[in-house]
């Protein structure tokens, strides 16, 4: 028996150290706990062990010592253990230190034993044919039990605490360690107290370590695993549904039940494949996980889910079951659909976007190759002037109704949006456009509101797609070019666009592009008209731009003058054309000439420079009389911003500069306008002479207006004279200047000069 007994310890003792090193190895936080705990098992069970097998008291004393000295040992890790195990804390730090003090002192005493003598002696006693020597007790001992039973204790009650207040489902590593100390305490006690001769109860020793390793380091309940995944899948908010090898469902949680109406069914779980395909169609039950998406109804009771399933498989890769999930995504698809459709559509209108319209329009045009399609831009024509006039909430309500109008109107192949503005953007196959019907449509569109109806001109630009390859921005500019030749006339409503166009603005890009060169290289140049007096005599000239192109060679104002006016840049060609006068005034200073130059104003220049301040500026920088530098204007200048255009012209007269109003008699509210605007001289205009059927009644308006001039102290100007008769008569009426080609064409300054005999 000694023999097995021994065999046994040693086995376990062996288990012991190799499982106290896989503690320490593991990683987790209660590893050195466990760790320690198992090396103090082994002193005990060592000890023991040399008591059983020695025959010598020496040797059989010296395995005592170990025995009781690794028992306080134990019951010192056993307490590091525990409140480790059971997540408690010392009620202070006095006791903790006590307790361990005590221990220490206690297995002081007990080396001392062999000096002293006071804890135990050994007898020995014939067991099974041997000498085996038994332990007889002292005070030492004694005190050495009461030591370590009260430890021990403590520890039962610590554990037997923890369990009742753990939930029973998480409290089964810490009953089977209490009931496993329980054991080996009343075993050990049973060998205490019946003076059975060997220990026996360090077996319960080594079992004891391996289930402290057991339920510490490697034990996870798969009950309580169980238990939670079964309450975290019932609690989920989706439908979860487990089906068995052969793919019929056996559980399901509430979500699972309510989705498929079976909240308060009797029916068994069987029922619920066939559900499942009444709802979603046919969903696979095949071995592969899968996932797929459904939408359940229609427009904004539509329902969306997002369906999962995951197989679970043996050694053999044969399924032993499934999940499947059912996740309801409606409110995150109907946020992502909200921020798709504010990202592709125009907040005001509700139409498509300018970028998201682009994006269809080119993918439509290079997909397909067999349909001719067209791109138009619907504009409002003076929309500026309805905002200001009905205020901007109308303007608004008015580019909402259009929106409207193109729903309602729309073909089945249309496409259209809003491109910014009061811009519209359509794309549609070239056989669906009618043109005669949107023509009608755009001359009768009105819109209503609560107190009127108010008639919206529109007009309609359209290019017809020839060219493939070209992205949509460039197909819209197209169309806007062709609306840029109707803008304007208000009884044209469609403008298709042609190659004619196309050259016109790559011609006003070249012109464009080359105005800063030319100005430069003085290609660009004033050329001198002369004007003259009553008496023949050259008073002055007006300076009229011209352009010597090195290539298209001379160039009339009429094909750049537009071109600038469109885009602006007449400010920058006025300006020069300006510095030009000023320098030829003072070169005639220096050589005591007496003769002004007239100069125009665009009424484009006022939107990129502050005029009066430039012009004073020019004049005083070139040191000449502002007199001798006349300002040209039309009454065109003077239809916005009225009062400061008249501001403007007061301070240019006080400032010393002549005004002269041009075309006096070509517009409709001259008369009118004459009576505000400060002006110095006015110039009539000959044109309504020579496009009159009633020639008499022509000459007698001419002949008041001359009249009146005179009388208001302003001087009159007739241009455009090209006969002596037409001369003589506008004498005898008392015009007081003239200007036209019955005394010269315009001609550069070097002519001009010679013809007056200046040079």
């Amino acid at each position: 028996m000694r023999i097995w007994l021994s065999v046994i310890l040693i086995a376990l003792a062996i288990a012991v150290v190799i499982l106290a090193f896989r503690a320490r190895r593991s990683g987790k936080p209660i590893g050195a706990s466990v760790s320690l705990l198992l090396i103090a098992l082994l002193p005990p069970m060592i000890g023991n062990l040399i008591i059983i097998v020695s025959g010598d008291r020496a040797v059989a004393n010296a395995g005592s010592l170990i025995y009781f000295v690794g028992m306080d040992l134990v019951m010192f890790s056993l307490l590091n253990f525990t409140f480790r195990f059971c997540s408690i804390k010392w009620p202070s730090r006095i006791l903790q230190y006590l307790v361990y003090a005590i221990l220490v002192a206690d297995a002081v005493s007990l080396l001392l034993n062999p000096i002293y003598g006071h804890a135990f002696t050994l007898e020995p006693i014939m067991v099974e044919g041997s000498v085996y020597y038994n332990l007889v007790p002292l005070l030492g001992q004694t005190i050495h039990r009461v030591i370590d039973y009260t430890v021990f204790f403590s520890v039962l009650v610590i554990f037997l605490v923890k369990v009742r207040n753990t939930p029973r489902i998480n409290s089964e590593r810490y009953t089977v360690i209490l009931l496993s100390m329980v054991f080996i305490g009343l075993w050990q006690t049973f060998y205490v107290f019946s003076g059975t001769p060997v220990d026996r109860s360090m077996i319960g020793y080594g079992v004891f370590g391996l289930l402290v390793y057991f339920f510490a380091i490697y034990y996870r309940s798969m009950r309580l695993l169980d238990s939670m995944l079964s309450d975290m899948a019932s609690r989920m908010t989706d439908a979860v549904y487990i089906f068995d090898g052969a793919g019929e469902c056996v559980w399901s949680n509430e979500s699972g039940k309510k989705l498929t109406g079976m909240a308060e069914d009797s029916e068994s779980y069987e029922s619920i494949p066939r559900r499942l395909r009444s709802m979603f169609g046919y969903y696979e039950q095949q071995n592969d996980d899968w996932s797929s998406r459904h939408m359940l109804g229609e427009d904004e009771n539509a329902r969306y889910y997002i369906m999962k399933k995951r197989s679970t498989v043996d050694k053999k890769g044969r399924v032993t079951g499934s999940l499947l999930s059912i996740h309801d995504n409606t409110d995150d698809q109907k946020v992502l659909l909200k921020e798709k459709y504010n990202a592709t559509h125009d907040p005001l209108t509700g139409l498509l976007n300018k970028e998201y319209l682009s994006q269809l329009i080119e993918e439509r045009t290079k997909d397909d190759h067999d349909t001719s399609y067209m791109v138009g831009v619907l504009n409002v024509s003076n929309f500026k002037l309805v905002n200001d006039v009905f205020g901007s909430d109308f303007g608004d309500y008015t580019l909402r109704c259009i929106g409207e109008w193109l729903r309602i109107s729309a073909t089945e192949n249309m496409v259209y949006g809003r491109l910014g503005g009061d811009n519209f953007g359509i794309f549609l196959p070239v056989e669906e456009f009618n043109e005669k019907y949107v023509k009608d449509l755009l001359a009768d569109f009105v819109v209503e509101d609560d107190k009127s109806t108010h008639h919206i001109l529109m007009q309609f630009g359209v290019y017809e797609i020839t060219e493939e390859g070209l992205d949509a921005a460039s197909m819209f500019d197209r169309a806007r070019i062709a609306l840029s030749t109707i803008k304007g006339e208000y009884k044209k409503y469609i403008a298709v666009y042609d190659e004619a166009m196309r050259n016109e603005v790559l011609w006003s890009q070249q012109l464009s592009n080359q105005l800063k060169d030319a100005i430069a290289e003085r290609q660009i140049r004033p050329y001198l008209q002369p004007m003259v007096d009553r008496n023949g005599k050259i008073v002055g000239a007006e300076a009229l731009v011209r352009w010597d192109h090195p290539t298209y060679g001379f160039l009339s104002p009429g094909r750049f003058i537009p071109v600038f006016e469109e885009n602006g840049m007449i400010a920058t060609l006025d300006r020069y054309i300006w510095r030009c006068a000023c320098e030829i005034l003072s070169r005639w200073k220096e050589k005591g000439i007496d003769t002004f130059i007239s100069v125009n104003i665009s009424p484009k220049d006022f939107y990129f420079m502050d005029v009066a301040a430039e012009l004073m500026g020019i004049v005083s920088e070139y040191d000449i009389d502002p007199a001798m530098l006349r300002i040209e204007i039309t009454e065109t200048i003077m239809m916005t911003e009225v009062n400061a255009r008249i501001q403007m012209l007061e301070q240019l007269r006080e400032f010393g500069f002549t005004v002269e109003m041009d075309d006096f008699g070509s517009g409709y509210s001259s008369l009118n306008m004459l009576k505000d605007i400060p002006v110095d001289v006015i110039k009539i205009d000959m044109v309504f002479l020579t496009e009159t059927s009633d020639e008499n009644k022509a000459k007698k308006i001419l002949h008041s207006v001359i009249t009146l001039s005179n009388e208001l102290k302003i001087e009159s100007l007739t241009e455009g004279v090209e006969t002596e008769p037409q001369y003589r008569m506008l004498k005898d009426m008392g015009c007081r200047l003239f200007q036209g080609f019955y005394f010269s064409k315009p001609m550069p300054v070097e002519d001009f000069e010679r013809f007056c005999e200046i040079a």
